[in-house]
């Protein structure tokens, strides 16, 4: 793993804390950099997911999860804009429908994993279970647990049960085969209220709005501590975190897909092997089409 990668990688999950990785970071690019090397990652990750799909072995687990105009949405569709539709699959998960009440917190996130030699994106993710729940606890109580009768019974033993639930489940489908990358994308309170009031501004943009924004806005210190928290018990070797700069956009694209490209790059997508009869019927196959018409 080279420096550049490292350095957004939760590692030291002690002492980890989110005010310490900068939102404006950018290394040594440049803005007008990134028009000429973001197509050239495209390039080399759609040539990885080609290897990916023929290996046929793993699949990608890519999970994103931001406050709101961190820009997930963007970085999702310009970094994975050269895949290959057929290899690849989006979910957003927005409020749990009655029918996901019905069954544990990770049961849509597991039924929509990507299956081998595919890359699956959950745009947000289990992980609202430790976030938005964290802040809103509320929330917890339309899962209907046993022993789970109000507020007060949400302490912190569930809490750890909730994160251990993750670990497991994570560690079950790196076990057979699926390799998981956890980006948050960082960005700064300050950014996201210049990209609200754009938002309100624009009309084109109005739909990208909700007033529910603002209200969770207000919360923002307590989501910070239910991220770092998340992040500080889940990241792992096999299912590391990936903290992200995202107050530019053009440098969160580039983070993201240099983190993908590394990932991809460190499976193992040794296209299959052809065997001597296999080899023979291939110069059979040429011989026929040579002679087609001669």
């Amino acid at each position: 793993m080279d420096k550049f990668i490292k350095k957004f990688k939760v590692c030291n999950k002690e002492s980890f804390k989110i005010s310490d990785h900068d939102p404006a970071f950018s290394d040594t690019y440049k803005k007008d950099q990134s028009v000429g090397i973001l197509p050239k990652l495209i390039d080399e990750m759609e040539q990885l997911q080609a290897q990916l799909y023929a290996a046929n072995k793993h699949s990608l687990l890519i999970i994103f999860q931001a406050m709101d105009a961190a820009g997930k949405d963007s970085a999702i569709k310009h970094t994975m804009s050269g895949l290959n539709p057929q290899g690849c699959q989006v979910f957003s998960f927005k409020q749990p429908s009655a029918e996901d009440l019905d069954h544990d917190f990770l049961w849509r996130h597991s039924k929509s994993l990507p299956e081998r030699g595919r890359i699956g994106i959950h745009n947000r993710s289990h992980y609202e279970n430790v976030l938005i729940c964290r802040v809103h606890p509320e929330f917890v109580l339309n899962e209907r647990l046993p022993s789970i009768n109000s507020v007060e019974d949400i302490n912190d033993d569930f809490w750890k049960h909730r994160y251990e639930s993750i670990r497991n489940f994570e560690k079950h489908i790196h076990d057979n085969g699926t390799v998981i990358i956890k980006f948050f994308l960082n960005v700064s309170k300050e950014e996201q209220k210049k990209r609200f009031m754009e938002r309100i501004e624009d009309p084109l943009k109005h739909w990208k709005f909700s007033s529910a924004d603002i209200d969770e806005r207000q919360k923002w210190n307590s989501y910070m501590e239910a991220y770092e928290k998340a992040l500080g018990e889940t990241s792992a070797d096999h299912a590391p975190w990936y903290i992200i700069p995202a107050d530019k956009k053009w440098f969160t694209r580039i983070a993201v897909s240099k983190i993908i490209i590394d990932t991809l790059k460190t499976m193992e997508l040794d296209l299959p092997k052809i065997t001597p009869e296999e080899i023979a019927k291939l110069d059979e196959c040429r011989k026929r089409l040579k002679e087609e018409g001669s």
